[in-house]
């Protein structure tokens, strides 16, 4: 074993771990060249050999990561007026002079936990809604040209809806009834004007006879 498997410049000699477990550390850290930041969540190979050594988790040295997250959540307490300004105060020192674990979560045991921040996302309006209701008002321009797609787009739509959780539903449904009311107007219409045209032609060749 050479030199650098004893540097306890990256782990000091601690006589409460055991001898196997600081020594997996130290030789981890080493192949780093750095010392071990890494939170409680045991990420680093380096550590989980010390816990499988037998080392306990209070005892393990902390870094400055560490040390900085529970500053924040210092700094969180005092704004809320968790802690008073001496309590702030010696915490705050005790938190940049900690060297393990255990040190670190004594001084925010009786603290809650940090919130997570939870960012809500807003859906997107979906995109044939869209296209569905400008052609259902196109049809004021465009006539009957522009019924067809409305009634598509705004089918499509609302399917595309159900199954991604876009916004737009009312855009399609809006849509689909302008298409629909045209489509359902022309029918009409041109009923109409058929049997208007039979009662026409019916009417001309009774005259006739």
């Amino acid at each position: 074993m050479n030199d650098n498997d004893h540097d306890t410049t990256l782990i000091p000699d601690n006589k409460d771990t055991p001898p196997l477990a600081d020594e997996l550390q130290q030789i981890a850290d080493h192949e780093r060249g750095r010392r071990t930041t890494a939170p409680r969540v045991i990420q680093s190979a380096g550590r989980t050999q010390a816990f499988a050594a037998g080392g306990e988790p209070g005892k393990m040295r902390a870094g400055d990561a560490d040390r900085d997250r529970v500053v924040e959540r210092l700094n969180i307490a005092y704004s809320e007026g968790r802690l008073s300004k001496d309590e702030y105060d010696g915490r705050l020192a005790s938190a940049l002079s900690a060297r393990t674990y255990a040190d670190l979560d004594q001084l925010v045991a009786d603290l809650p936990a940090a919130r997570e921040t939870v960012v809500t996302q807003v859906a997107k309006t979906n995109g044939l809604a869209i296209a569905s209701l400008a052609c259902g008002l196109a049809q004021f321009m465009l006539g009957p040209l522009a019924t067809i797609p409305a009634i598509v787009f705004g089918h499509v739509a609302r399917h595309q809806i159900k199954r991604t959780g876009e916004q737009g539903a009312g855009l399609a449904l809006a849509g689909l009834i302008l298409g629909w009311a045209t489509m359902i107007l022309g029918i009409a219409l041109i009923i109409v004007v058929v049997v208007v045209g039979l009662a026409t032609s019916a009417g001309m060749q009774g005259a006739m006879l």
